[in-house]
């Protein structure tokens, strides 16, 4: 199966190392991986800021970039659920309406394309440790994933996951959100921090590296022993 990734602008640039994990994993799973090295930004953080013509043109390229028939996975249920929930608004009785139709059904977090495409849920991972998982809300609001991370998890071996209390409640980033109410943010932080310690968990799992950047960036403030960890990454542990 071909597969085309998108790679967002935070993971090129601050986390590469696991856009190179997913291709790992993908490519044990059997996928010819490419990557369209012309690929910029999905539009989310200009939509987000209110700006929504330069958004738009961000967008169009984003269509182009990514035209086609094969899947487009990628490690973040932020920028996926920007293009299956809001490229339908942007471009509604437009030209490329169809297009956009199209790509909604082609584009994939990577745990989601993992379980519900490729119909894999062991890829041989594993990891000596205790770790909590932590539910994005672009991932349990917008991508409907709930079950698909934790399937993939439950098989690598030696890894305890722990359940924690509020699972489901943000962990305060919301991308602008945390600039312009930094107290409110930081505190949803500490709270999400608070419940994955008190489970004894070493790490905190998630499907996206925007709250695992904000969650992180409180740890080590506060000088924990917590770590964060993307699926991608624990998935490519061998």
């Amino acid at each position: 199966m071909n597969v085309q990734i998108f790679i967002p602008c935070f993971v090129d640039q601050l986390y590469p190392q696991t856009a190179f994990n997913m291709v790992k994993v993908l490519e044990k799973a059997g996928c010819t991986v490419q990557y369209n090295t012309n690929q910029t930004c999905c539009g989310q953080p200009a939509f987000n800021a209110g700006f929504w013509e330069e958004s738009k043109a961000v967008c169009s390229k984003f269509l182009k970039d990514f035209a086609g028939s094969d899947y487009i996975v990628a490690p973040s249920a932020s920028c996926v659920g920007f293009v299956r929930n809001y490229y339908p608004k942007l471009f509604d009785n437009s030209s490329v309406h169809n297009d956009v139709k199209d790509m909604e059904k082609r584009i994939f977090e990577f745990s989601d394309f993992m379980v519900n495409v490729l119909q894999v849920e062991n890829v041989g991972a594993s990891l000596q440790a205790k770790a909590t998982y932590h539910d994005s809300c672009a991932g349990l609001r917008e991508c409907k994933i709930k079950e698909e991370p934790r399937k993939l998890l439950s098989n690598v071996k030696g890894l305890e996951l722990i359940e924690m209390n509020d699972v489901e409640t943000c962990c305060g980033f919301g991308g602008t959100f945390a600039v312009k109410f930094e107290p409110i943010s930081v505190a949803m932080a500490e709270q999400k921090i608070n419940n994955a310690l008190a489970t004894g968990a070493e790490y905190i799992i998630s499907t996206d590296l925007s709250c695992l950047m904000h969650i992180d960036g409180v740890i080590r403030h506060k000088g924990l022993a917590l770590k964060t960890m993307h699926i991608a990454d624990v998935l490519a542990n061998s």
